[in-house]
């Protein structure tokens, strides 16, 4: 079936009979844009057009679908393989279709596994007091504030001052501030023991004619042991490597090499250095009060 012959034959039908597009588009109760679609060679009546398109134009379905106008002698052949071409025609339009209707169902379930994927997601987050990722329901998700690391930190700040205030003093407003790095915060035990692995930087300081001065510091790498009783956190233990030829066997043995790694940079990328930073902080802001 030859859509482009069929196109000019109807334009040429309807010049004939002094018909416009919109002429012809009105007596069949469509939009001109179809009739220009067939002349064009773009497309084809559908089968309940075919009957009212003829009787505008006199012509047959036979000869419509020939393009062009029949002697008697051809019409019997050409009825044949019109009838044919229409069988091919509608196989090839019905095949089409149900490609487009596959495409569209296919994307229509894509999108579904997207959407419920993504809601997998972050539900997963929520159960897990995360904030959710996509936020693709219309509200977001902020999970409750976990501050039991925030208390384990203070627990063993308050241990390393206090051990350090416990000690004799060299001067009567002496106080002992301490600033940490934690690297790894280890659960041993659900929510009853922990280890932490941290560089802890402790100073001395006193106030001499309304002058902040330093007595003494360490800065030194620590593993602690933290147990929580009753939502009391508690240092129970700690270990730092010896001096001298047994340093970097105890740092073996005590701390992680993940951590180890870390620990072996504090002096080179700034850790030590912010450390004392926040210490003379605390240490002005402590000292202004008294």
């Amino acid at each position: 079936m030859n859509q482009e012959k069929i196109g000019k034959f109807i334009a040429e039908l309807r010049k004939e009979k002094n018909m416009t597009q919109v002429d012809l588009a009105n007596k069949l109760g469509i939009t001109d844009r179809a009739i220009s679609k067939w002349e064009n060679g773009r497309g084809m009546p559908d089968l309940s057009l075919l009957l009212p398109l003829c009787e505008a134009l006199d012509i047959s379905v036979n000869e419509l679908l020939s393009g062009e106008r029949l002697e008697q002698d051809d019409y019997q052949e050409k009825l044949e393989e019109n009838i044919i071409n229409t069988i091919d025609y509608s196989d090839k339009k019905i095949k089409k279709n149900k490609k487009i209707f596959a495409f569209v169902l296919s994307s229509i379930l894509i999108f579904i596994l997207v959407v419920i994927t993504m809601f997998g997601i972050d539900i997963n987050r929520m159960r897990n007091s995360k904030p959710v990722v996509f936020s693709t329901w219309g509200y977001l998700y902020s999970p409750p504030i976990d501050i039991k690391e925030d208390e384990i930190y203070f627990s063993i700040i308050d241990y390393v001052t206090s051990k350090g205030d416990s000690e004799p003093k060299h001067y009567e407003n002496e106080k002992t501030f301490a600033s940490m790095q934690v690297f790894l915060l280890e659960e041993v035990e659900d929510d009853k023991l922990y280890n932490v692995y941290a560089w802890v930087v402790t100073e001395k300081h006193y106030l001499e004619n309304g002058e902040i001065k330093k007595d003494s510091g360490s800065s030194i790498p620590h593993k602690f042991v933290v147990e929580n009783i009753d939502g009391i956190f508690t240092v129970i233990d700690s270990r730092i490597p010896r001096d001298g030829s047994y340093y970097y066997d105890d740092m073996r043995n005590i701390f992680p090499n993940s951590v180890k790694d870390y620990m072996d940079n504090v002096h080179i990328d700034g850790t030590v250095e912010r450390l004392q930073m926040e210490i003379e902080h605390q240490s002005k802001l402590y000292f202004q009060k008294q």
